[in-house]
């Protein structure tokens, strides 16, 4: 459950961004009561999708409910053993993990993947990378060894 919320966190501000930069004013609950009553998707999932929607129409993110912030506390350590141990075993689990991977980018406020991407981006472009202690882009005339 926990990634089937996760998936549909991140397509719903997908399409919430998309509505807002073309005037679409689409009504997040509403997609989800159509999704509902529709022939492929009707997961139950979905009345909670639509609940959250409808306390706060403006939600910036799924994951900001509530009752979904709680339902994803419950079930993250299962979700992560899970993903732990076929990983442990070399079985893919490309939704899964990709899932956990946006749950856990979404909960940190510093991420350092990020910081890696910059800089390698100023190592290979001279991009230049902006630090946390310090404001302003700096550049580093980087070495190989």
């Amino acid at each position: 459950l926990a990634a089937r919320l996760c998936s549909y966190a991140q397509g719903l501000a997908l399409l919430s961004a998309a509505s807002r930069e073309h005037g679409w004013e689409l009504q997040l609950e509403q997609l989800a009561v159509i999704w509902r009553g529709g022939c492929i998707i009707r997961a139950r999932v979905l009345e909670m999708v639509r609940a959250a929607y409808a306390r706060e129409p403006a939600l910036p993110n799924l994951l900001l409910d509530p009752a979904v912030a709680a339902e994803m506390a419950s079930r993250s350590a299962g979700w992560r053993r899970i993903v732990a141990i076929a990983v442990q075993r070399g079985i893919p689990l490309p939704a899964l993990s990709g899932s956990l991977s946006y749950y856990d980018s979404f909960r940190t406020a510093t991420l350092p993947s990020a910081q890696c991407i910059q800089a390698q981006r100023d190592c290979f472009g001279g991009h230049g990378y902006r630090r946390l202690d310090s404001e302003g882009v700096f550049h580093t005339e980087w070495e190989a060894k």
